[in-house]
């Protein structure tokens, strides 16, 4: 697999060494300092493109892979606000695309339990709902995106939640979540339901940085071949919900 590398940060380097284990060629890395090679020239050397740059780039980066019909896997969050635009465009230019906010296997198999966890408490009031996440001092968003990820999802689930709020404190109709940030920590995301008598809580916590890694490399050697717009479920086989 030829695989042209957007972002060359803590993520584009793990990428980089599992790839050589793995037997794969990089056959394009752009970081700041040459951005300028980012073409669709250089584009079309790889099978796949795998971006983790940052929010200021990354629709850019996005387009111009659709445009050189490279399919592209991405791991930079916090652009949401052009979702619908870039789909459309993937599906007008026939390209392929896969967005995630965590490519971890073991954060998507957490994203399920998530949403079992919030159907199933759904109908007890009682309990009120926190979500914590921790993660390195370099990372540019709070809440991250597998947050809100994980906040959204709870509330398609609890009408009694009419949005999230990045803060402390808890407010009647508010998910509050709590983002802390560490040095040199991979990532820690906490649910917690508490009432007066009990807490019942869910967490899932990063080891290191590969496992983003190997996600992000599956995903990669998926979409080669395929047309549109994807999810991990997608590679993951996991459904809509299969639970």
């Amino acid at each position: 697999m030829k695989i042209a590398l957007i972002g060359y940060g803590k993520m584009g380097k793990t990428i980089e060494k599992l790839a050589a284990i793995q037997g794969h060629e990089i056959v394009l890395k752009i970081n700041r300092e040459n951005a300028k090679e980012l073409t669709i020239e250089n584009l079309k050397k790889a099978d796949v493109a795998i971006e983790f740059s940052t929010p200021n780039a990354v629709v850019d980066n996005i387009l111009l892979c659709l445009q050189a019909q490279v399919p592209i896997v991405i791991g930079t969050t916090a652009w949401s606000s052009h979702k619908n635009e870039i789909e459309d465009k993937c599906n007008t230019l026939n390209g392929a695309m896969l967005a995630a906010s965590n490519f971890s296997l073991g954060v998507n198999l957490f994203f399920e339990l998530n949403h079992k966890l919030a159907q199933l408490m759904a109908p007890y009031q009682q309990y009120k709902i926190s979500l914590g996440e921790i993660h390195h001092t370099a990372k540019l968003d709070a809440p991250s995106g597998t947050a809100i990820t994980l906040a959204d999802e709870i509330l398609s689930q609890n009408k009694a939640y009419l949005n999230w709020e990045n803060q402390e404190k808890t407010e009647k109709d508010i998910l509050p979540i709590h983002s802390i940030r560490l040095p040199d920590v991979p990532g820690t995301h906490e649910i917690k339901y508490t009432s007066n008598e009990d807490i019942i809580e869910i967490k899932h916590t990063a080891m290191n940085r590969e496992g983003f890694a190997i996600g992000a490399m599956i995903a990669a050697a998926w979409i080669i071949g395929k047309k549109g717009v994807f999810k991990m479920k997608d590679v993951l086989n996991l459904g809509e919900h299969p639970f």
